[in-house]
């Protein structure tokens, strides 16, 4: 079975679980994904089978415009040009490559690569879809994704409307508990849903965290905002917003930033390169995110509350207000500027018993879904 992602940490987390089950089970797994991102999967472990990136000096120009438009205008920028073209396009040859050497039985993506659709369907091998968010991010992705897939369709050699409706056939599988994906009622039977690995007992917290005898807050902005020069300066704001909490501040940065240029760091900040998220979530009292899909279901798994500032995508918008609609957190307007009352909203989240509640109450849903090996079984049902 061929796994395919882009070179996103946050999106290739749901993928994870499926890649580890399906290979514990004895099967054959491997991961199609860019080539820069070899060296995350080298630590996980995993076969990689690479394909060309963006290259920087066009992607560069197109990220460094999304400060600077409207929400809704970036949000399009990243769906259509960054995924559904730039992404798609470069990394087409390398993916149908791919496959027709390897002639996987089944190929597994996640939404925001779009290669492997269109090699997949090229190659007649039987594709699925990994949610990297709430279930109207597939159905907003769809909206945006019809030119650009009829242009990656032509490029594959299909028929111009072949990858619309493939897209909208494919089977779907998601992590999201119906209580936080449809926090309003209702629900999907046609989404299979399971559990990522769940948190377990770590060690003690680690005195490099601050003082223990302070609450933790974690603060991430995932592994993406820091390589973009124009929301780099989130974490320094992040920092100022905090410096009066009393808390322990333990930040992580991703490997794209030095954390010794953020000198001098707050009295109760620290800040690190990667830390184990659960491990840190064990201990915190709250967390402050960007609203990615990664840190916003690990912090629900873990019981504890958050909060949202999205910085550049909807998906980042639609997660907050997820968490906020089922009483697990608090969201704010998109950008680096809401983070000026984050010491209010944070002392919030670790006073207010609710939203705790709330948090615990979807980290309990989260437990409740099948285990991984079930959509392992589902998966080899749909193999050719």
């Amino acid at each position: 079975m061929l796994f395919a992602s882009t070179a996103n940490e946050g999106h290739f987390g749901p993928l994870l679980p499926l890649v580890r089950a399906f290979a514990g089970l004895g099967h054959e797994a491997r991961v199609a994904a860019p080539q820069s991102f070899a060296r995350s999967l080298a630590g996980f472990g995993l076969e990689h089978e690479p394909f060309a990136d963006v290259p920087g000096e066009i992607i560069g120009p197109v990220m460094g415009r999304l400060p600077s438009v409207a929400p809704l205008e970036a949000d399009t920028i990243v769906i259509q040009d960054v995924f559904g073209r730039l992404a798609a396009q470069a990394g087409l040859p390398g993916v149908t490559e791919i496959i027709e050497r390897w002639r996987p039985d089944l190929v597994v993506r996640e939404t925001g690569e779009l290669a492997s659709l269109a090699a997949a369907e090229r190659a007649g091998v039987p594709h699925a879809h990994m949610c990297i968010g709430m279930h109207g991010m597939a159905s907003h992705f769809r909206a945006l994704l019809a030119e650009p897939l009829s242009e990656l369709s032509t490029l594959a050699g299909l028929d111009a409307d072949r990858l619309a409706t493939a897209l909208a056939d494919e089977p779907t599988f998601s992590v999201v508990p119906e209580l936080l994906d449809f926090p309003d009622g209702g629900g999907s039977d046609a989404i299979r849903r399971f559990h990522e690995p769940l948190p377990t007992a770590t060690a003690e917290r680690s005195p490099e965290w601050g003082d223990l005898d302070r609450p933790l807050v974690y603060v991430t902005f995932g592994s993406v905002a820091g390589s973009i020069p124009p929301f780099a300066g989130v974490f320094r704001a992040a920092l100022d917003a905090l410096a009066g909490l009393d808390a322990a501040v333990v930040m992580t940065v991703g490997r794209a930033v030095d954390p010794s240029g953020l000198a001098p760091l707050p009295a109760n900040a620290k800040v690190f390169n990667w830390l184990p998220q659960g491990d840190v979530l064990a201990h915190a009292s709250a967390m402050v995110a960007h609203g990615g899909f990664g840190t916003t279901m690990g912090a629900l798994a873990a019981g504890v509350p958050q909060l949202a500032v999205p910085l550049f995508t909807s998906d980042q918008v639609m997660n907050g207000e997820h968490v906020a609609a089922v009483g697990a957190g608090l969201t704010t307007p998109m950008g680096i500027a809401s983070l000026a009352d984050a010491a209010g909203q944070v002392r919030q989240l670790m006073t207010d018993p609710t939203l705790t509640d709330g948090a615990r109450r979807v980290a309990a849903a989260v437990r409740e879904l099948p285990p991984p090996s079930e959509a392992v079984d589902e998966l080899v049902a749909l193999c050719g």
